[in-house]
């Protein structure tokens, strides 16, 4: 053999003539080792869980095929082996294994489909036992050893204290309770409580102990146990009552309960508990105590002894040992109705149960209200004041002599009790109800619920002669089946007695080893009362409920080994006996009531006394022997059935199973079945039957409504299927039967509803779509499952969905004229179909969409529908999971082959064919990055789904992913983005009536008729988001077009007041809040290694508030954990592009701003701020770089600066934080241009500070001057002279005229600022700098001369004067006419007209 541990599992050979048991369990072992080892990460404790299960499996293995246990031994750990193998197969989800008897997996070619079904129904029965039994186990293994070698258990109770102010005489009653099932499960432990607060009996002060006995494993399994308290006040009538009156005493009145939670003591989560319900209340000690009432007075005698209080299970423990002899019957007053016939309010009734024999007798001392109390002759019950409808559910205990109990009845009379002692004496009893403990067949009582007769006592000694009632009817049942009306809507009179209207409810419960409530057991264990009924009594018994007999277990052997003993001499009742010997001894092997082994081990150490019997017995078994060799006489009757009986069942059976199971709802407990009998029946059906089946039908509508039921049927089941998705085999059966049956069906639509007189679309509709959901149901995607579980299927059923995917290619091939019908309803389903990913299917199936193209296009000269609907079904079952690279490989060559054939669609096919493969791209990028963590990518992803969409104008798909991307931005608290997203929705829509179309109101949330009233919606919702991201410019835009509707269109002046609030608000914040200008960075995607939507691409990315540009690349990094940063800003060569890996290239990008044209004069920066960084598409880079050799006398000839412009397809912010760029390199005079603009924007805004607030310091103003006109630098143009300004560069550079002429007018342009600059310095300059002020001043003059000579005289307008303009001007607008005076240089004019809005008439003078 190979080494077998779980880290090579897949390296053994499995040696073909292994048992069968070997092979399953080294294919198990591999399918678990491979989960195990990914349950590593997922969950320790479930990893250790599978390897113990690995360990114990490689551990009996070993021992298996050692060759050296005994059979029985063996036989034991085969048994071990397939229980663990079937137990860890559910838990780690996998199939479920379906066996034999002997533990073998079944072979469903060699079993019925109704034995299987069977078989699955124990197995996950098995199971899921097992399951409950693991989740039930306690960790402590002390405590689970201890408990585990005794099925009884019971609770051990000492009552502390009863802190409770109740001012009389009380009972205290305890008892277990399961709130679920709603019912109480032991007897009550009683105390009786004084009035002064202790005990009555004060012997046993701090000694009230109760053991609640006979729990078992099921009582331990059970989901919630309570402790319920209750409290009868033994008294008054009312406790308010004052003693100045002679009121009645002793009176049971309810007075209260307490309820705790035991369920962790009970299953040993808590092994020792102090409790206290409350502040004041009960307070108890629990324990949990292993064993029955005998073990646990011998192991625990300091919590147990004689004096403790035994409360017993309301039921049978789960071992009854013999001698164990019980008759305990339980009487449960439930409930009654009681007219309150003479007086005003209701009655307080009272009822009073007792034991009386046939002849009127009361039996003494037979009841029993709880443990801990003394038995007593009639129990009364407790009162509740003036309710008609009291419900009582107080249960005591009937204990009578076994020889009593036929002879005997419950009595129960019924009496009004009143407060006041004097009238209460002189109410008598009114009614009476009776049940006989014994019925007529002479078994016991029913358990259950008993609607008893009440009749009216009219006179008292009545009573006294039982006779008078007990030949009467008891309960409603049996006054029902002697012919007489059960309503009690009238008084009716039985001989002497009248039944009264009022009703009694009781419910009883027998507990007993000598009283059986079932017939034939009780003629078996009186067998000698009627010997000729013998025979049928010992065929019956095997027929007997399992919980019965072993209840009876001691009585029933006794019985069965004294009719064989009494029998000596005769063989006539020896195989029945032995038959039922058998049967016994099988059902203690039995799972269910293997603990009850114990019980026949004592049996026949301490009581079997038939020493003879086992020569009958050894006798009759070698009866059996010899006939099981003689085994060829039943072959007969294994005979498979004809063709005949089949055809039989079919024609009687099929249809109405067929419409059974359509009519069951799912959750109905036999819909699996039904199903499984109508997949028999198809089983067995051959062709012939097929044919027949038609035939039987005869009309021609007979057949189309057969097979439409059978399609919708057949549909159902495989959509929903009735089964647990781990019946694997049952599941795979059912489909290989169905499979056959759709084929033999479609058959039959080829033959006889495909010509046109008998063509049924409905009903070749509904063959497709069954087809098409037979071939798309999860049981059959084998790519989902593990590489053993595929083989196995594979091997045992092929790969149905080739079969089927076939046989529906070639029905629609088959349709011929009819296809055009099929279109497009069809196009969803076929593409389902063609997306399955098996290679040959597709193959054979997606040239059915050229197909349906070619046939639309010869009916309608166009493929629009099929389009369309392609279109949105791909759409959904790629979102869905369906689709792949490969399935877009071949839809493109595929199609694309057939199109280019045809002579008319060769063109409009190939641009739908690359529509659809560029739609597949983006769908399929969107559903590899749907569940990412990074939700960028998503958003990436979402935006170029739903630019395609908006580019081919499908509008609904459109609008479904702004939505998908809205929630994305919400999600990450995009709010900006998000109103953008919204806005475009909005676009689409009009400010009119007309009436919404379905798609465009895809939320729920808005409740609009017309298209005008959803704008109206979305721009509220739009507006919304603006403020929460503070772009109150948009949202005021927005306001003011949603104003113009409610003022003009709308006359919703309510709403108007209220959006012209919100935008004096948004005025306001404009001003006054100050908004954080985010940064904006430049980040290039390079490598292969990321998806298409961001490879080898940049973008431009607006940060977060705040963020810094480290903060921004650790961020991408994250997202990119395996990305190198690349240190260069220089675009990368294609190495880079072409590599494998991942590079990020990330800096700064400076936003250019772009003022909107309706800021025509100087406004507030708090205003202007906004549109640095907001509404913006230009985005500028600058980086050194020397082109060309260097040049040693003028180095600025071949210095250029490469401004790398990026202006994104969108303004930002946007739909997104980031879109996608252009570069443009800008050539040296460009930058030379933009240089000496900003020089000169530089001086003339220090110029304009310096006029605004004369105490600026100077110092700066000092050093940008001086900078300037020193000879050194001579203005700073002196090397653009040279290197643009000679006849070579314009003859080299002729398309750069106007930039140079442009370049000049700059220069001119700097003399004048130079000279307003200086002059505010002489005025400002202080007497020591003075000389350093005529230096500057000096330097000026030469370069004044030099230019203006040059570039020509430049003069400006200055700041003052343009304000004194505008003062002017305000102050004379209203009047006809202004005049004033002012010498400007002509080129100046539009400087002026720009300061003087509105002035048409200029002086000759200017």
């Amino acid at each position: 053999m190979h080494s077998f541990l779980p880290g090579v599992l897949q390296h053994e050979t499995v040696i073909p003539n292994e048992l069968p048991l070997i092979q399953e369990v080294t294919t198990t072992l591999r399918e678990w080792s491979i989960i195990w080892r990914q349950l590593y990460v997922v969950s320790i404790k479930m990893f250790r869980s599978v390897r113990h299960m690995i360990y114990d499996l490689i551990e009996w293995r070993s021992q298996i095929l050692s060759g050296t246990l005994p059979q029985d031994e063996l036989k034991e750990l085969k048994k071990k082996v397939t229980a663990k193998i079937d137990y860890g197969n559910r838990i780690l989800d996998l199939d479920l294994v379906v066996r034999d008897e002997d533990g073998n997996i079944l072979d469903p070619e060699q079993t019925s489909t109704i034995s299987l079904f069977r078989a699955h129904e124990i197995a996950s029965k098995q199971v899921e036992e097992r399951l409950q039994e693991e989740k039930k186990q306690n960790i402590d293994i002390n405590r689970q050893a201890k408990f585990a070698a005794t099925p009884s258990f019971a609770l051990f109770v000492n009552l502390k204290n009863v802190v409770c102010k109740i001012g009389e005489d009380a009972e205290v009653l305890m008892s277990l309770y399961d709130p679920l099932e709603s019912k109480f499960i032991s007897e009550n432990y009683l105390v009786r409580w004084s009035s002064c607060g202790l005990p009555k009996d004060i012997d046993r002060l701090h000694n009230l102990r109760a053991v609640f006995t006979d729990l078992g494993s099921k009582d331990l399994k059970r989901e919630k146990i309570s402790f319920v308290c209750q409290i009868v006040r033994v008294g008054r009538m009312e406790l308010r009552d004052n003693n100045t009156r002679k009121l009645t005493s002793g009176l049971r009145r309810p007075f209260g309960v307490a309820v705790m939670d035991v369920t962790d003591i009970i299953n040993g989560k808590e092994y020792f508990n102090n409790c206290g319900f409350c502040t004041t209340g009960l307070w108890v000690t629990l324990k949990l105590l292993p064993g029955d009432i005998h073990q646990i007075r011998k192991e625990f005698p300091h919590l147990v002894d004689r004096s403790t209080a035994v409360a017993r299970k309301m039921g049978f423990p789960e071992i009854i040992m013999p001698g164990d002899v019980r008759n305990d019957i339980y009487v449960t007053l439930v409930q009654g109705d009681f007219d309150k016939g003479s007086k005003t309010t209701a009655k307080n009734v009272e009822v009073t149960v007792s034991v009386y024999d046939e002849d009127g007798k009361r039996l003494e001392s037979v009841i029993f209200p709880g443990a801990g109390d003394e038995a007593i002759s009639e129990y009364k019950s407790v009162i509740y004041y003036q309710v008609k409808q009291p419900r009582w559910f107080e249960t005591v205990k009937v204990a009578i002599p076994i020889e009593d109990v036929n002879r005997s009845h419950l009595r129960f009379t019924f009496r009004h009790r009143s407060s006041q002692d004097s009238k209460d004496k002189s109410e008598k009893i009114f009614a009476l109800a009776f049940v006989k403990l014994m019925r007529y067949d002479g078994t016991t009582l029913r358990d259950g619920e008993h609607d008893l007769i009440v009749y009216k006592v009219e006179f008292s000694k009545k009573l006294e002669d039982a006779s008078t009632y007990l030949s009467l009817p008891s309960t409603k049942i049996e006054l029902e089946e002697k012919g007489h009306s059960a309503t009690g809507k009238s008084m009716q009179n039985l001989g002497s007695c009248t039944i009264s209207k009022d009703s009694f409810q009781i419910s009883t419960l027998v507990c007993s080893t000598k009283l059986t409530q079932n017939v034939d057991l009780l003629g078996l264990l009186k067998w000698r009362s009627n010997t000729n009924l013998l025979q049928q009594n010992l065929k019956q018994l095997m027929k007997v409920d399992g919980g019965e007999v072993v209840k009876f277990l001691q009585d029933t052997l006794d019985a069965l080994f004294n009719i064989m003993m009494e029998n000596s001499e005769s063989e006539t009742f020896d195989t029945l006996v032995f038959d039922a010997l058998v049967f016994i001894i099988g059902l203690i092997a039995d799972r269910k009531f293997q603990h009850f082994n114990p019980v026949l081990e004592t049996y026949i150490k301490k009581h079997f006394s038939a020493t003879l019997a086992y020569t009958k017995l050894t006798k009759v078994l070698k009866t059996y022997v010899d006939n099981a060799e003689k085994c060829g006489i039943t072959d007969q009757l294994f005979k498979g059935p004809t063709q005949r009986h089949v055809q039989i069942i079919m024609e009687k059976l099929l249809r109405t199973v067929n419409r059974t199971v359509i009519s069951m709802g799912r959750d109905s407990e036999l819909i699996g079945s039904f199903v499984a009998c109508m997949t028999a029946i198809l089983r067995q059906m051959e062709d012939y039957h097929y044919a027949h089946l038609i035939k039987t039908f005869g009309k021609m509508r007979s057949d189309v409504d057969f097979l439409m039921e059978t399609f919708i049927m057949f549909k159902n089941l495989i959509g929903k299927n009735v089964y647990p998705f781990d019946w694997v085999i049952m599941n795979m059966m059912q489909n290989k039967v169905f499979l056959r049956a759709i084929n033999q069906y479609a058959d039959m639509l080829n033959k006889k509803f495909l010509d046109q007189a008998n063509f049924e679309l409905q009903l070749w509709n509904n063959y497709f779509h069954l087809a098409v959901a037979f071939l798309t149901q999860e049981s059959l995607q084998l790519e989902n499952f593990s590489s053993a579980k595929r083989a196995k299927i594979l091997n045992k059923y092929g790969d149905m969905r080739r079969q089927i995917g076939f046989e529906i290619r070639d029905m629609w091939y088959n349709l011929g004229q009819h296809k055009i019908k099929f279109i497009p309803e069809m196009v969803g389903p076929i593409l389902e179909m063609t997306l399955i990913p098996e290679t040959e299917l597709r193959k054979a199936t997606i040239p059915i969409f050229f197909d349906m193209m070619q046939c639309e296009f010869h009916s309608t000269r166009s493929f629009q529908m099929f389009e369309n609907e392609i279109i949105t079904k791909l759409d959904h079952e790629v979102e869905g999971g369906r689709g792949d690279e490969q399935y877009k490989v071949l839809f493109d060559k595929i199609l694309l082959e057939h199109c280019r054939k045809h002579k008319y669609l060769a063109k409009s096919g190939e641009t739908f064919v690359k529509l659809v493969v560029r739609l597949m791209e983006r769908l399929l990028d969107y559903r590899t990055i749907m569940h990412d963590e990074n939700k960028e990518n998503r958003m990436s992803c979402t935006v170029n789904v739903l630019n395609f969409y908006k580019e081919i104008e499908r509008e609904e798909m459109y609008i479904r992913y702004l939505y998908k991307l809205c929630d994305l931005h919400k999600e990450c608290d995009n709010y900006t983005e998000a109103a953008y997203t919204l806005l475009l929705h909005a676009k689409l829509l009009k400010w009119s009536e007309e009436a919404c179309a379905a798609h465009l109101t895809q939320r729920d949330g808005y409740q609009a008729a017309t298209q005008g009233q959803l704008k109206d919606q979305l721009y509220q919702e739009i507006i919304h988001y603006f403020d929460k991201g503070k772009m109150w410019e948009e949202a005021i835009a927005l306001g003011k077009e949603l104003a113009e509707q409610y003022e003009n269109e709308m006359f919703d002046y309510e709403q108007l007041s209220e959006l012209l609030r919100k935008q004096a608000q948004f005025y306001e914040n404009i001003v006054k809040v100050i908004r954080p200008k985010p940064d904006y960075f430049a980040v290039g995607y390079y490598g292969q290694g990321f998806p298409t939507f961001i490879r080898n691409k940049v973008f431009i990315y607006r940060g977060k508030e705040y963020e810094r540009r480290e903060d921004f690349e650790a961020r991408l990094l994250t997202q990119f954990p395996n990305a190198e940063k690349m240190k260069t800003t220089s675009p990368p060569g294609d190495d880079i592009k072409n590599s494998s890996g991942q590079y990020i290239q990330c800096f700064t990008v400076k936003p250019k701003l772009d003022l909107p044209s309706k800021f025509h004069r100087p406004v507030s920066e708090q205003i202007v701020s906004f549109y640095r960084v907001n509404e913006v598409q230009r985005f500028e880079y600058s980086r050194p770089v020397r082109k060309g050799e260097k040049n040693p006398d003028n180095e600025f000839a071949n210095m250029w600066i490469e401004r790398t412009i990026y202006v994104t397809a969108y303004k930002l912010p946007g739909i997104l934080r980031w879109f996608e760029v252009k570069s443009v390199e800008i050539s040296p005079l460009e930058n030379a241009i933009e240089t000496m603009q900003l020089t000169n924007d530089k001086i003339n805004n220090m110029v304009q500070q310096h006029l605004n607030d004369p105490n600026l310091p100077i110092n700066p103003l000092s050093m940008l001057l001086n900078g300037i006109v020193d000879p050194a630098v001579m203005g700073g143009f002196t090397n653009y002279e040279k290197a643009f300004f000679t006849d070579r560069y314009m003859h080299e550079h002729p398309e750069d005229h106007d930039k140079i002429e442009k370049l000049k007018d700059l220069i001119a342009w700097q003399i004048p600022f130079l000279a307003e600059g200086i002059r505010i310095h002489g005025e400002k300059v202080t007497e020591a700098l003075r000389p350093f002020h005529e230096r500057m001043e000096a330097c000026f003059r030469q370069l004044k001369d030099k230019v203006e000579k040059q570039y020509g005289v430049r003069a400006v307008v200055s700041y003052l004067l343009t304000l004194c303009f505008l003062d002017i001007w305000n102050s004379f607008k209203f009047k006809a006419v202004v005049c004033f005076s002012v010498t400007i240089p002509t080129d100046e004019k539009s400087k002026v007209d720009a300061a003087l809005p509105g002035c048409s008439q200029w002086s000759s003078d200017y």
